[in-house]
């Protein structure tokens, strides 16, 4: 998030943003206290998550009031939606508000949607507020059960993450290889590039997109139509998220390797359901794939 532009308001602006990520993820408790506030400021909390942008496009001489009132208002939305969804459906069966939800937060970072609102190399910038308003919504509202997002890790989370890449590694390197898609390179980068190419995917790339078509998506699905058909299903739509990356067509390539890699993921989700091992194998995956077979 801070590889372009490092002065003070940018930083202070990220770190605005990572506060409600970070605070989920490593202490789940904060999340009541949102639960604890009056109706009516439980549900406009999540306004302040404008500020960052003001704070930087503000910086940059690019504020738009379109993209201030957006990024106020819509975090409000989702929680209004989230809320009257857990009115409607206590039992937690999945309500269209949900996958409503789902749906617009997975188009607009696809397909980027408000990254204009950003100057060049901060629209990370944008996917991170669109997850912490989905944190707020899904967890402190809807109060969704048996998300795993809770990234203080377990031996075992680590045990299953790498399984799960020991499994699905080789056969996506031969199919990769195969199909065109991968070429190795016989590279060796020190030890500590590699290692910080691998906390930024996990942070940034792993946990998101786990946290979203994993704890959210396959978990309300396999409510809906059973354990395996969601995972099928998700690992579709996760395989078709990647359609339009690193080509300006359809890229099928990268729309099978990455079903199948869906699967593994959702299955290490699956196995104690915690993003935090789906996201282990995610990022050593993306890690492996970025430095050497890109």
């Amino acid at each position: 998030m801070l590889s372009t532009q490092f002065h003070p308001p940018v930083v202070f602006a990220a770190l605005l943003t990572l506060a409600p990520f970070l605070s989920a993820a490593f202490w789940p408790r904060s999340l009541l206290l949102a639960r604890q506030l009056p109706l009516g400021l439980r549900i406009l909390a999540p306004a302040l998550l404008g500020l960052p942008y003001a704070v930087v496009a503000g910086s940059n001489g690019l504020f738009r009031w379109t993209w201030f009132v957006l990024y106020t208002l819509l975090p409000v939305l989702i929680t209004l939606l989230l809320y009257s969804a857990s009115l409607a459906d206590p039992e937690q069966h999945g309500d269209w508000r949900d996958f409503l939800i789902l749906v617009f937060l997975g188009l607009a970072v696809d397909l980027r949607w408000f990254e204009p609102a950003w100057g060049p190399g901060l629209a990370i910038f944008n996917k991170v507020l669109l997850l912490d308003a989905g944190i707020y919504g899904f967890l402190a509202i809807r109060q969704l059960q048996q998300v795993g997002f809770d990234l203080r890790l377990r031996l075992r989370d680590v045990r299953i993450g790498l399984l799960a890449l020991a499994i699905y590694a080789p056969i996506a390197i031969a199919l990769g290889l195969a199909l065109g898609f991968l070429h190795l390179h016989a590279y060796m980068p020190p030890a500590w590039h590699v290692l910080l190419a691998w906390i930024f995917t996990f942070f940034f790339i792993a946990v998101p997109e786990e946290l979203f078509f994993r704890g959210w998506m396959q978990n309300l699905l396999e409510r809906r139509v059973g354990r395996g058909r969601a995972l099928l299903i998700t690992s579709v739509l996760f395989g078709l998220a990647h359609f339009n990356k690193r080509a300006a067509h359809f890229n099928w390539r990268y729309v099978l390797l990455a079903f199948l890699a869906g699967i593994f993921y959702g299955r290490a989700w699956r196995q104690e359901r915690r993003v935090g091992a789906a996201a282990i194998t995610h990022a050593s995956v993306d890690t492996l794939w970025s430095i050497w077979l890109r």
